[in-house]
């Protein structure tokens, strides 16, 4: 499902889901440029995995987010292709970290996740969705940015599951670039374990299939083992795996 010919999308897609302030394209690359605290809106990641290292491209890129008061840092696949950007990044001062894991799956899979009554979807996120990132066990100031980014996002749909009036499980689905890609899942703190993410899977994934969207992906941190073990369950199979390369402080 996803050859070099996707890269480009899911990139793409990924960008447009998490919403920076601006977005530039500088020769192969896609530059996110955002003050925030999420990672992917505030990196440069190239669009294809056999990208060649130009000195002058990554002076650009740099000076984009200098200009802007902002510290660069980029997004680079361990693919054998971006050898040479590896490179030329440590020959720069840049060291990576936080490797993490584009998954991709058939939404077909991920709605049979749970034999559970699925996550009810609205059109925009509610204080009550909103409430779970700020709850316990989350950074208040990232998980306010992060719903502030994902409600901004166009053609965002929103999977929240109740127990009792109370919201415990929710996640965002992105549409773009024919894919449906998954963002902001949390459940809260004293709730995990009970399947509660799989059924917000689930109701994504049914509205990608209403949509005639059946390729979906996520992002995962690589340490992030239980949430992989339901991505497994789910369908979802590695792409690839990127770090991310900034200059120790």
């Amino acid at each position: 499902m996803t050859g070099a010919a996707h890269v480009e999308t899911i990139e793409r897609a990924t960008l447009a889901a998490v919403a920076p302030e601006e977005v530039l394209e500088i020769d192969g690359w896609l530059v996110g440029l955002d003050p925030g605290s999420i990672r992917r809106a505030a990196s440069a990641v190239p669009l294809r995995h056999d990208l060649p290292a130009d000195p002058a491209v990554l002076d650009q890129i740099e000076a984009a987010y200098v200009q802007r008061g902002l510290k660069p840092a980029f997004r680079v696949a361990d693919d054998p292709g971006l050898e040479a950007v590896r490179a030329e990044l440590a020959r720069r001062g840049y060291a990576f970290e936080q490797p993490t894991l584009v998954k991709t799956a058939a939404a077909g899979a991920i709605a049979a996740v749970t034999d559970r009554p699925t996550a009810e979807i609205a059109d925009r996120p509610d204080d009550a969705w909103a409430a779970v990132f700020l709850g316990e066990g989350f950074d208040p100031v990232d998980g306010a940015y992060r719903v502030k980014a994902l409600s901004r996002a166009p053609g965002g749909r929103f999977g929240m599951v109740r127990d009792g009036g109370r919201t415990v499980a929710v996640g965002c689905g992105s549409f773009g670039h024919g894919w449906v890609s998954f963002h902001g899942m949390r459940t809260d703190l004293s709730r995990r374990g009970e399947g509660l993410a799989g059924r917000v899977l689930a109701g994504l994934a049914n509205e990608a299939l209403a949509r005639g969207v059946d390729r979906a992906f996520l992002q995962v941190e690589e340490k992030n083992t239980p949430a992989r073990a339901l991505y497994r369950r789910a369908g979802f199979a590695q792409a690839w795996r990127y770090f991310y390369w900034s200059k120790p402080a």
